[in-house]
């Protein structure tokens, strides 16, 4: 009889229940796949196992001997049992959901069924974000999952963390703020750097011996004292490994470059600076990577220039510049500040598109009739002269008043836009238009206001056109030889149709029905939701859980297509002042239109894997100051209660979004105190024991804030109804 027939026949009696025998043997089985390459005798399996009842200790030997007569497991001279099964080993990324175990996210995800759980004693002191190697074992655990052990960390994905350092008379520790980091990390008092009981720190690990309990570091920045705006900022930005300052070396390279532009180098360009061109940006933008050219010709149709800021005729290969911009890969737009991928002689001054100056170009140059057909491209370097710079804003109010500086040629474009936008979602785009917030700060960063940002249809026209240009980029390129050229694409896969079921049973729940009947309708159906729940309370939830069920977006020279956008090929071209991706683009679209060879491959795959990383970190940064403003505007906020929808339901807490300011709070279980809860997982929802009173997703519900938490960038709630009110802490600044 093989192994895993035996796993089988020893796994039901006949009620279809355990037997004693074979819950034992399922038992041995697991600690010696999970010591693979170990012999014990039976005393120290059943030490290890902490089988204390005497009539299971008697069982320990009957059981390993059949185990071995099934090939299970192996005995040698001295009766010492070891695994026979040749255990699975793979490589993946950890994450760390909670203190008792982790995830590892497979690199192969066809090598195993599923994330593999690995217990905490078994991480090898592995932390969320290592690449690491596990021993998978072959038998699933209790919870049905694949569960495995981390022999080695492949690669370390951070040694700094940031925290608030508590100081004791022998020694000090780091509570670190990241939520998956769950050990407090010991610094030796002489390693403080002069760090102040109660501060934040960044602290760099230095050891972790395997026996410790706790990671041991060294302080190597003190930010200042907790919760003041700049030293949280500070704290988020030292977080995520974001740059501080600029390098010494690139700030030169900037500076020396010269901003004058050569008769010679205007004749290797279309030259559009007596045409009609203007930018239109945030009121409070610096960096403008774009602008838009019109004009009307003589055969009656319209010729629309989309004009890119050249960043790569001014950054060189090889260069201290190119260096830094391809290891920031991004601009980061945190609440208060930015921080740029190009130094700000590039960025504000040299490459941005500003009003009145000659600026060298790339462009995407369309002809396109009344009705907004493209019949003609152009792609190519230009020269321009901006007219005029608008503010969003400015160009908005133009077009609704009929009046002002070219509010003609703003409305037509409009108009255009229109048209070409229209058409996208016939052809099956997928229209998202989620809600983001913006603060009013002070002058020391306090928020005095949260406003939603609205998007009209100037945001509308800007975005229209720079879609358009990058897909006729991304054409161009396929096209010219059937995609076996080397390019930059930005690519988006068709969403998992079992994640859609499961948004679809969410949808619900906010009462709106998602029906999909293939693939083909995913998009009809999104959109018609996306429309249905415009301005309801329940838009920010459902549109998050919405974008939560698709696949993401990610940088690859593979020529797949975009399915939120319906393009067939699609590429960044139009933000090289902000993203490197784009500057990857216009390095290849100048080789190609000079009839380069197409470059290796991989080296430019690996790249596009560097960029998408350093995106999903400039992401993650921006969301953690914002969460940190609602954290920070909820605490000063007036003592009320709040209209809300539940946005979230788990075994321990309740996720509440607060339609007036879209922050979200926990209600915790456990603070839950006038009935005990079970939660319904397949309903998502609490159910009261007694009461039955029911929390489900999607419900409206009234509730007000207890505590606020900077550190932690959380809020806690509790329902408005509680009798026992609970006095609200606080902030202490």
């Amino acid at each position: 009889m093989g192994r895993k027939q035996h796993r089988k026949n020893n796994s039901k009696n006949q009620g279809g229940k355990q037997t004693d025998a074979a819950s034992l043997a399922r038992r041995i089985l697991q600690f010696l796949d999970a010591h693979f390459g170990e012999e014990f005798n039976s005393k120290q399996i059943i030490k290890k196992l902490e089988i204390r009842d005497a009539l299971t200790k008697g069982g320990v030997e009957p059981v390993l001997s059949k185990l071995v007569q099934a090939g299970s497991v192996s005995r040698n001279p001295r009766n010492y049992y070891s695994s026979t099964q040749d255990p699975e080993f793979i490589e993946g990324i950890v994450d760390f959901v909670n203190p008792r175990f982790a995830f590892i996210v497979p690199l192969d995800p066809e090598k195993v069924d599923g994330d593999i759980l690995v217990k905490e004693a078994d991480t090898k002191q592995a932390l969320d974000g290592d690449k690491v190697r596990v021993m998978v074992y072959p038998l699933k655990g209790k919870t049905g999952r694949v569960e495995g052990k981390v022999l080695e960390v492949v690669e370390s994905n951070r040694d700094e963390f940031v925290g608030r350092v508590e100081i004791s008379p022998r020694f000090a520790f780091v509570v670190p703020d990241f939520k998956k980091m769950h050990k407090d990390i010991f610094v030796h008092r002489g390693e403080l750097n002069g760090a102040q009981h109660g501060e934040k720190v960044v602290v760099k690990l230095t050891e972790w011996r395997e026996g410790d309990k706790n990671p041991t570091g060294e302080v190597t920045r003190v930010l200042g004292k907790a919760g003041e705006h700049e030293v949280e900022i500070h704290s988020i930005m030292a977080e995520f490994g974001l740059p501080f300052e600029y390098p010494e070396e690139p700030e030169k390279e900037a500076e020396a470059i010269s901003d004058k532009i050569t008769a010679k180098e205007i004749k290797k360009r279309k030259d559009f600076r007596d045409v009609l061109t203007f930018t239109i940006d945030p009121a409070d933008a610096k960096d403008f990577d774009d602008a838009i050219s019109y004009r009307k010709l003589e055969n009656g149709n319209h010729e629309i220039g989309v004009h890119i800021a050249d960043v790569t005729h001014y950054v060189q290969p090889k260069t201290a510049l190119e260096k830094e911009a391809y290891n920031r890969a991004t601009s980061v737009y945190l609440v208060d500040r930015t921080i740029p991928m190009l130094p700000e002689r590039l960025s504000n001054g040299l490459c941005s598109l500003r009003p009145h100056e000659d600026k060298l170009t790339f462009a995407c140059v369309f002809e396109v009739d009344d009705e907004a057909n493209v019949k003609k491209h152009w792609i190519g370097r230009t020269v321009i002269h901006s007219d005029r710079r608008y503010a969003y804003e400015d160009a908005q109010e133009n077009i609704d008043k009929q009046s002002g500086d070219y509010f003609e040629e703003l409305t037509l474009l409009n108009v255009m836009a229109k048209k070409i936008r229209q058409r996208r979602f016939k052809q099956g785009a997928v229209n998202f238009e989620t809600v983001e917030v913006k603060f009013k700060l002070d002058e020391k960063g306090t928020p005095l206001g949260l406003m939603i940002k609205e998007r009209k249809d100037i945001h509308k026209l800007i975005e229209e056109f720079m879609l358009l240009a990058n897909k006729y980029v991304a054409e161009f390129i396929f096209n010219k030889n059937k995609g076996k050229d080397t390019f930059v694409y930005r690519t988006h896969d068709s969403p998992d149709m079992e994640r859609l079921d499961t948004f679809s049973g969410f949808a619900k729940r906010f009462g709106h029905e998602f029906e999909i009947e293939n693939e083909r309708t995913i998009s009809t159906a999104l959109n018609k939701l996306m429309e249905e729940i415009q301005g309801k309370p329940e838009q920010n939830v459902l549109e998050q859980l919405a974008i939560r069920s698709m696949a993401k977006a990610k940088y690859t020279t593979e020529p797949k297509g975009h399915f939120g956008l319906a393009f067939a090929h699609y590429s960044h071209f139009t933000s090289p002042i902000r993203r490197y991706p784009d500057m990857m683009v216009h390095r290849l679209l100048e080789l190609y239109l000079e009839n380069g060879k197409s470059p290796d491959a991989e080296a430019w795959e690996q790249k596009c894997v560097h960029s998408s990383e350093r995106e999903k970190r400039a992401a993650d940064a921006e969301r953690a100051s914002i969460k940190y403003k609602q954290v920070e505007f909820m605490s000063l906020a007036e003592d009320k209660d709040y209209e809300g929808i539940v946005a979230g339901v788990t075994e321990w807490g309740v996720f509440v979004e607060i339609t007036e300011t879209k922050c979200e709070g926990m209600i915790r279980v456990q603070d839950m105190d006038d009935d005990y809860y079970d939660f319904d997982q397949k309903n998502m929802r609490l159910v009261g024991s007694k009461t039955k009173k029911m929390i489900t997703l999607g419900d409206k519900v009234k509730v007000r804030v207890v505590n606020t938490d900077i550190d932690r960038r959380t809020i806690d709630l509790e329902f408005a109804d509680n009798d026992k009110k609970k006095p609200r802490a606080r902030v202490i600044r």
